[in-house]
């Protein structure tokens, strides 16, 4: 062997080391008991699982749904429910991809304006899409709704826009007795009885299966209810009491048995950091950055320098080291012709 070249004969140590080795091994040799091993790394694993899961487990909460926001809050569905049917929801202005967007809206990267590029691809009209529309499959049955209904959509806008604002302006005083409603005196035309008619609905369960109702083969579109739950408080001050609001760090398992969504710590991460955490373009910003980091990961094989930190830093060669260990004292022993050690 050549110490200068680092050759053995006429090959040089990769080609050595490529080279199958049939000669029957004559080294030290150990019993191995792979079922004990299986059986011991098993149990190991399993109490480690249990442990790790006792400590460091996240609450495993039912969904919200509208039924449960409605029973426990009637007064914020009510509240909310009004500003769907009036169009001044956070849904209702929200732009893209849910409705039409408005100068000066929505999200950017500096001048691009990602948002609005996007488009409206998942159209939501709050007041027919959350009220109107679940109202109609039960007014089938109930002729006081449906004259409430049709009185609604035959009024001027300027008129329907009067009375949502006197059922807004009332609702914070609301009382729900069971399925009695009680608002103080007012101008609420048709509204007071369609709200009530649309809060006996969701207190039932059959306003979450009407928004959930699809026309795709797999029901399972939650956007409709989850916009619904999101307008109100019921479901921030839920997120907050578990530490999920945008100013806190807490991170909860999805619903179910699904390995929830550690994956996306990094994500939500940056929400917590300055400027993300301050900025209006937050959803845009974050989203840019880790495409930036999905990239570069991905091109690591091409990026001089940062494709070499393995040569550089030969962490393999101390996880390897026996391989690397016993491949030198065999090049040694070829290279002088002295035995191999046992």
């Amino acid at each position: 062997m050549s110490a200068a070249t680092g050759t053995l004969g006429s090959r040089t140590l990769t080609e050595a080391s490529r080279q199958p080795d049939h000669t029957p091994w004559d080294g030290p040799k150990i019993r191995y008991d792979l079922a004990k091993e299986f059986v011991i790394a098993l149990v190991v694993m399993a109490l480690l699982a249990v442990v790790l899961a006792v400590v460091f487990s996240s609450p495993d909460d039912h969904p919200v749904t509208i039924r449960q926001w409605s029973q426990a809050t009637p007064g914020d569905f009510l509240a909310t429910a009004v500003t769907e049917l009036d169009g001044s929801s956070g849904t209702a202005g929200y732009g893209p991809p849910y409705n039409p967007w408005a100068p000066g809206e929505g999200q950017k990267i500096f001048p691009i304006g990602l948002q609005r590029w996007a488009g409206v691809h998942i159209p939501v009209n709050t007041a027919d899409d959350f009220v109107l529309s679940p109202l109609r499959i039960a007014a089938a049955s109930d002729p006081t709704l449906h004259a409430a209904i049709a009185r609604y959509t035959a009024a001027p806008a300027d008129q329907q826009q009067a009375w949502t604002t006197a059922y807004t302006a009332a609702v914070a005083h609301v009382a729900v007795n069971g399925a009695t409603v009680s608002l103080r005196p007012g101008r609420y035309g048709p509204v007071a009885t369609m709200m009530t008619g649309l809060l006996g609905m969701a207190r039932t369960g059959s306003l979450d299966a009407d928004l959930l109702s699809s026309p795709q083969f797999y029901g399972t579109d939650y956007t409709k209810p989850l916009l619904f739950i999101a307008d109100g408080s019921f479901l921030a001050a839920k997120g907050q009491a578990q530490h999920l609001s945008g100013d806190q760090w807490g991170m909860m398992n999805e619903t179910g048995n699904f390995p929830g969504q550690a994956w996306l710590w990094l994500y939500t991460m940056w929400y917590q950091v300055s400027p993300f955490s301050t900025s209006a373009n937050a959803d845009a910003l974050v989203w840019a950055l880790m495409m930036l980091l999905t990239l570069g990961l991905l091109l690591v094989p091409f990026i001089p320098g940062l494709r070499s930190i393995p040569r550089v830093v030969p962490v393999y060669r101390l996880i390897w080291r026996d391989h690397y260990r016993r491949l030198a004292a065999e090049q040694q022993s070829l290279s002088t012709g002295a035995p191999r050690a046992p």
